[in-house]
Formats: structure tokens, C-alpha cells, sequence
């Protein structure tokens, strides 16, 4: 079992009409993949804007959804999380400042894009080619990876 930390916003993108309706969408995909895989899962999203001004968390289906309070945006949460927490976390996010911040806590940065690849049902070929010997970095995501899929 996994301990994930998901930007949930950078998951799903932020050009959908009904933006309640695609964070819905996507807690209920993560409610059917903890299911099936049954990592640990935090997803966090920025709350400023729609909920009480507080940083708020509910969980859902076994998934812990925060949402960041005023002033504070959810990369900040995540950051403050993978800090505070002191565990091995797989980030999920495309955020380039939230990924150097998981490496420097010795967690895992996967891409949103393989991730939602993966909650998608694609395929994986973690093949390397003949001679190519992977970095360091390159290891803990293929390692990652496969825990994820």
C-alpha cells in the first residue's frame, strides 16, 4: 500500500464548465481505484475561493479531501503535508515547485498525466533499452509506478 498526495486541481485541469461537477468525477475515481488498490490517498484542492475561508477536510469513500483555507493555496498544503508528515508520499502533480519539494522530502513526483493514465486503465511498457541504465530518479518512478498500477 501506497501513501498518495494528489494536487487535485492540476489532475483535473481547470477548464471545465462545471468545475464542482469535475472534482466530483474525480473523488469518485479515486474512491474506485482505493477499491481495487487500496493505497491511502489525499487529494487537496484550492478552497479559498468557494468554501469558508478555513482549510477544510472531509473524508469520502476513504479518500481525505482538504480543501486549502484563504490565503493559502492547495501547493502550499501539499508542500506543508509532505513537511510535516515526514512520510513517503507519491506526489501527483504537473507543478514544477511542488515536485522539487517531494524530491527534497524524499518522496516520489509523478506527473498528473501518468496518473490519470493510470486511473484511465492505460497500459505501461516500463522496458529500458538494451544498455541504458536508469538514474537514480528514474528507478523511484518506475519503482512508484509500479505500486500505482
Amino acid at each position: 500500500m501506497a501513501k498518495i498526495l494528489i494536487d487535485g486541481y492540476n489532475l483535473i485541469g481547470i477548464a471545465h464548465r462545471d468545475l464542482k461537477k469535475a472534482r466530483q468525477n474525480l473523488i469518485e475515481r479515486l474512491i474506485d481505484y482505493r477499491k481495487i488498490k487500496g493505497h491511502d490517498i489525499t487529494v487537496v484542492f484550492d478552497g479559498y475561493k468557494e468554501g469558508t475561508g478555513k482549510e477544510t477536510c472531509e473524508h469520502i469513500g476513504g479518500i481525505r479531501i482538504i480543501y486549502s483555507g484563504a490565503g493559502e493555496k492547495a501547493d502550499d498544503v501539499i508542500k506543508r503535508i509532505i513537511k510535516q508528515e515526514r512520510s513517503f508520499f507519491i506526489v501527483i502533480s504537473s507543478d514544477r515547485d511542488i515536485e522539487k519539494s517531494a524530491w527534497r522530502e524524499n518522496c516520489v513526483a509523478i506527473d498528473s498525466s501518468l496518473f490519470s493514465d493510470i486511473l484511465d486503465g492505460e497500459e505501461f511498457c516500463f522496458e529500458s533499452p538494451k544498455g541504458v541504465t536508469l538514474s537514480k530518479k528514474e528507478k523511484a518512478v518506475k519503482q512508484a509506478l509500479m505500486k500505482l498500477i
